[in-house]
């Protein structure tokens, strides 16, 4: 198997034809693959990086992306007619990768085996057997909810395009206006202990000493005496680079014991700058490095900046951004996803976090009021402990980006507080909703069972659905009252400068969904949400009853509705976001009729309009 190796995969380039998807753009006839679709998703929220190698026009490659809403995942596209042996070989280079973290996808062999001769080392794999990988690959890395490990290499992404524009180097480096901040002292170095570990246990290209710790060492060698500790911090006009170096210092023998730095500040003098700021102690450097260092320079492109201050060099935006956009969160089920190449149309940055396949291949929303609440409230024992023993929940279940800083919209839809019913635990009272207008306590295991087995989710088996059925109680679907009480908690969460707009349901009967009673409840809920935003600070609803209205306006259940009605709804949103901030938002035409064009085509004609 490709990925049992002690290399970890860090990066995955994809080709596109016939291994992202299914065709050939350039014939005008593709299909998208959901499961690849999902894998990128998923190990990007685990820190996994994705770019693309592929033989098509770069234009029409793009505008297909970003239709299935998967662009933005990506960075260092390369998408030309070009060889592709070389190309991947420049691409590790640029992202400061070895060919031992990278996996490379296409369906063929000829490809393969030329990405293979020019970068020996590289993983490389047939789309066919993305189904063994997949699982392997979303048990890779660590959780990063907010996809961190992604804006960095977005910001490289933006320093290595910036810095093809100048035939000067140093002019280069010293327009990047580089400052470095340095914190010292157990105080200032322990809250970045674990990822003080990481860094010295992980890097090689830039890790001078390479002398491997465990965190109980690293720990105790924090309050040494004669231990000078400390971390480094850089900033520049691309962005903030982080934590992004760690130095110990024996001062009795002014010997360093530890000096390393992350890859992702290679070629700008970092690490060379802290070596003179540490007035050029003794290094044993170990291993091959990627850079040498000297015991005179000081560079003179890079600022020390004061512990804790705020540096004001202005990041520069990426390509095509606007100084100032307004960065709206969707929060709610996955189709939501249909609503932002027609936002992209005015001038907004639009994140997502939207419901996605665990661990256990199960599809999880994760935007129910009460599991909302449970981030905050509940013990991190129990977090674990559930997210452990419910495979309809798994690990991720308690991550979300809402109470983090950098957004200045929330767009939420409430609809799974409408359809997922409750269960309480017996022994805790910890209440977890699940399924859709059922009890799966009061269906025989067996069948239900089975039922699931067709869906290959894992986990939800006849033992676990006699235990389940033992320790938790089937409480129904949460009450209106509860609803909005937990709704104004949520509003006094989330910045009250920060507004909330609520999406609300269709209220019309949708035969064959399997969904009895769905219509009524959404009538009862709708009418609570209205009651809670006409009451709340800040708050204001969508309401989608205005234009869907009929089961011809909606596809398998009353919340998944037509695309056609997503553009609808992005112009609404649009609109009261420009009436909230009091200026009409900056629109484009083209990019609202490109995304309306390729929306009502036929998917096997989508293709087409992307050429």
């Amino acid at each position: 198997m490709i990925l049992a190796t002690d290399a970890p995969i860090k990066l995955v380039i994809w080709d596109l034809d016939d291994t992202f998807w299914q065709g050939t753009l350039s014939e005008g006839s593709v299909e998208a693959l959901e499961a690849n679709l999902q894998l990128v998703r998923d190990t990007a929220a685990r820190g996994m990086v994705h770019t693309i190698v592929s033989k098509n026009d770069f234009a029409p490659a793009e505008a297909r992306l970003r239709e299935l809403g998967i662009w933005e995942l990506f960075v260092f596209a390369r998408i030309s007619w070009q060889p592709k042996g070389p190309i991947i070989k420049e691409l590790l280079s640029q992202l400061q990768l070895r060919a031992a973290n990278a996996l490379f996808l296409d369906d063929n062999p000829a490809n393969r085996a030329e990405a293979q001769f020019y970068n020996p080392d590289l993983r490389v794999a047939d789309p066919i057997e993305l189904p063994q990988l997949a699982p392997l690959l979303r048990a890779s890395g660590q959780p990063d909810p907010t996809f961190a490990r992604l804006e960095q290499y977005k910001l490289l992404e933006r320093q290595q395009q910036a810095r093809t524009q100048y035939d000067d180097n140093l002019a280069f480096l010293r327009d990047a206006r580089v400052q470095v901040e340095f914190r010292e002292g157990p105080a200032a170095v322990l809250p970045d202990l674990e990822r003080l570990e990481e860094l010295i246990n992980r890097s090689n290209q830039l890790n001078f000493t390479k002398r491997r710790v465990t965190l109980s060492e690293l720990e105790a060698s924090l309050s040494a005496p004669a231990r000078r500790w400390g971390t480094v911090r850089v900033h520049d006009r691309f962005g903030d680079y982080g934590l992004v170096g760690i130095y110990c210092l024996n001062e009795a023998e002014n010997q360093l014991e530890q000096f390393v730095f992350s890859c992702r500040i290679l070629h700008l003098g970092i690490e060379q700058f802290t070596y003179a700021h540490l007035g050029f102690p003794a290094l044993d450097v170990r291993g091959e490095v990627a850079t040498q260092l000297n015991s005179t320079e000081k560079h003179d492109w890079i600022t020390v900046a004061a512990a804790g201050v705020a540096s004001e060099i202005p990041a520069i935006p990426a390509a095509g951004a606007a100084e100032k956009q307004l960065r709206v969160l969707l929060k709610g089920g996955c189709d939501l996803g249909q609503l932002t190449p027609f936002l992209q149309a005015f001038d907004l940055d639009v994140a997502e976090e939207f419901n996605f396949n665990n661990e256990h291949q199960i599809p999880v929303h994760l935007e129910h009021t009460l599991l909302l609440r449970a981030t905050r409230e509940w013990p991190a024992a129990a977090q674990q402990r559930l997210a452990a023993a419910l495979p309809f929940l798994g690990r991720e279940a308690f991550d979300t980006r809402l109470w983090e800083p950098g957004y200045d919209v929330l767009v939420y839809s409430p609809l799974m507080d409408y359809t997922q019913p409750l269960y309480r635990e017996r022994a805790t009272g910890h209440r977890v909703p699940f399924g859709a207008y059922q009890d799966i306590t009061a269906e025989p295991p067996v069948a239900l069972a089975a039922r699931y087995a067709q869906r290959r989710f894992q986990g939800l088996d006849e033992v676990f659905l006699h235990r389940f059925a033992r320790e938790f109680e089937h409480e129904g679907p949460i009450s209106p009252a509860e609803f909005q009480q937990n709704l104004r908690w949520l509003r006094a969460q989330v910045p009250a400068g920060v507004p909330i707009f609520f999406l609300n349901g269709a209220e019309i009967d949708v035969p064959d969904s399997g969904e009895n009673g769905a219509r009524a409840r959404h009538e009862t809920m709708n009418q609570a949400l209205a009651e809670f935003v006409a009451s709340a600070e800040n708050c204001f609803l969508l309401d989608v009853r205005a234009f869907v209205q009929t089961p011809a306006d909606v596809s398998n259940n009353l919340r998944h509705y037509h695309r056609r009605h997503y553009r609808t709804l992005a112009q609404h949103l649009a609109q009261a976001i420009g009436a909230w901030q009091g200026q009409g938002l900056t629109h484009s035409a083209w990019a609202d009729w490109k995304a309306r064009a390729v929306g009502l085509l036929p998917a096997k004609l989508r293709g087409v309009l992307g050429r």
